[in-house]
């Protein structure tokens, strides 16, 4: 790594000069610079998210995108490129609870679906999550973006509402000394801006989803999928209908990734002077796109040769880009870490995208975003730390994003505890580009919307169902007599799923079969004490069933 030869050659020069003065000085320097080298190498650390963005929506993935991502083609050039990097889940709530947990989400009371806005968080108290890691750890800790994992406002839906009041079990109580965001996404929930645990202007108004009819300068054609959050609002919901959800005054669609960005770069330059200090940071920045509404700032939209979708992506692209001249101009991106990914695989719009743009926003994997099937959870998973990761550099180790919270405390000096990052293992080797035996990483798990599984285990993916377990494809096969009652493939060979081998390697099906139900029996998948979890109401699998 760059920045240890660094400091290799300048401990070795302060020995050389302890050898020929031999000082009390000298040792008392050597010591001071050392403990700082130390210091310094604990990077600042930026975990990019975005949302509902598939693994052919970045340009250094997909050569044939429709639309330009310079920015995140920057982060895959300058640093490192995992080719089977995947989500949690094929879902938005179960991957985040993963990320900052380095837990699957499965093993709490959430077994299928996502959560809401309003209601109590997915995370449990005292969890340890990479915020309140870095937090005991000497960092500022800051998340500005979508929550998505649920906290407790005062009052409910239309009930009793005290906006006044500050809202409990959000990100402050997870381990971030700031928070900036929404609650969830824009299609339902809660639609105003929080700050810390306060909200900033009552969601006082109604509104709805509402056709998106925006002229495009290049095409008459609308996604049929399309739909907007934005004003004009009412004061009341119309009785007899669904669907509404509660809005502030002041709130526009078009500006919130704008206001995140600019949130974001505010808080690197206020942070960038303590960081060069040896006070480090870490900022959680999870945006709302490109998941609808594509609400694209007027500034972008009509720019690209992908529809609504596409111009919302360059935005996306653009904000990113506002974050990292932020580090640059604040003499601080050697020493970042920054880790960009997204929560799951595209929305079915990529469908649409697919045929009338000729975009293939999930590339050559089949399915999309809630389906067990690659295009549901294999997402872009880059990595750039000037200081720490080669540039350039590829891996092809099926990763997960739990490893996160492993890599971090790596990355940091610290050993988790038996009761953390159950499902987290270490990608520092990788990144300092060490050799990897593949099978250091273990089996990863896979998990799709209603709550079925898959395992992969090197080149093997063995799907306990057969189907999608999701949305555009069928969604679970009932087999019939002599048929085969899962999918096996070979992923080396075929990564678009194309052909089942159950029958041809009953061994593998047999070994991957044990290995996922002693994976959910003991609670974790790394080495150690078996952990507790959720089991009431679950109407486990017979695999799983002991």
């Amino acid at each position: 790594m760059v920045y240890k030869e660094k400091v290799k050659k300048l401990i070795k020069k302060l020995i050389m000069k302890i050898l020929k003065h031999k000082t009390l000085g000298t040792l008392l320097l050597l010591f001071s610079m050392t403990l700082g080298a130390q210091n310094i190498q604990k990077p600042n650390i930026i975990v990019i998210y975005t949302d509902d963005q598939g693994y052919g929506d970045v340009g250094a993935l997909n050569p044939d995108a429709k639309f330009n991502t310079p920015n995140m083609d920057k982060l895959a050039n300058e640093g490192i490129i995992f080719t089977d990097g995947h989500s949690s889940d094929a879902v938005c709530t179960p991957s985040r609870y993963s990320l900052l947990t380095g837990r699957y989400s499965w093993r709490t009371s959430l077994k299928e679906g996502v959560l809401r806005a309003d209601g109590p968080c997915l995370i449990e108290k005292d969890r340890m999550t990479i915020a309140s890691l870095l937090q005991e750890n000497g960092y500022k800790t800051a998340m500005i973006g979508k929550w998505h994992l649920q906290m407790e406002f005062e009052g409910s839906l239309g009930k009793d509402r005290d906006w006044s009041k500050p809202f409990t079990d959000g990100p402050i109580e997870k381990g971030f000394d700031y928070y900036f965001g929404i609650p969830a996404s824009m299609n339902y929930g809660i639609l105003t801006y929080l700050e810390n645990d306060k909200v900033l202007d009552p969601p006082v108004l109604w509104t709805k989803k509402k056709a998106d009819k925006r002229p495009r300068a290049f095409s008459d054609s609308i996604d049929p999928k399309g739909y907007r959050m934005t004003p004009p609002y009412i004061s009341e919901r119309k009785e007899g209908t669904s669907g509404w959800v509660e809005v502030a005054p002041s709130f526009n669609d078009e500006l919130v990734l704008k206001t995140f960005a600019d949130k974001a770069v505010d808080y690197i330059s206020e942070s960038a002077t303590e960081a060069k200090a040896g006070k480090p940071f870490f900022l959680y920045l999870p945006l709302t796109s490109p998941h609808l509404p594509h609400c694209t700032h007027p500034d972008f939209q009509g720019k690209s040769n992908c529809g609504n979708y596409g111009d919302f992506m360059e935005e996306t692209d653009h904000r990113i880009g506002q974050v990292l001249k932020a580090l640059k101009s604040n003499g601080i991106e050697e020493n970042t870490l920054v880790i960009f990914s997204s929560d799951n695989g595209a929305e079915t719009n990529y469908v649409y995208q697919r045929e009338k743009y000729g975009h293939y926003s999930s590339l050559n994997f089949k399915g999309g975003k809630r389906d067990i099937y690659e295009g549901g959870h294999r997402v872009p998973f880059l990595m750039r730390w000037p200081n720490g990761v080669q540039a350039g550099t590829k891996s092809d180790v099926p990763v997960c994003q739990t490893d996160y919270l492993a890599t971090i405390a790596d990355i940091v000096g610290v050993e988790l505890p038996d009761n953390a990052g159950e499902d987290s293992y270490s990608l520092l080797p990788i990144l300092k580009g060490d050799s990897y035996d593949k099978t250091v990483r273990g089996a990863v798990i896979h998990h799709s919307v209603s709550g079925r599984f898959a395992i992969r285990e090197g080149k093997w993916k063995l799907n306990m169902f057969r189907g999608s377990g999701g949305s555009l494809e069928p969604k679970i096969i009932e087999p019939k007599e002599g048929e085969a009652l899962y999918e096996l493939y070979n992923m080396e060979k075929d990564p678009g799923e194309t052909t089942n081998l159950y029958f041809d390697n009953p061994d593998v099906v047999k070994r991957l079969t044990q290995k996922i139900a002693k994976i959910i029996e003991e609670g974790r998948t790394t080495p150690g004490t078996p952990q507790s979890y959720v089991k009431e109401g679950w109407d486990m699998p017979d695999w799983i069933k002991s």
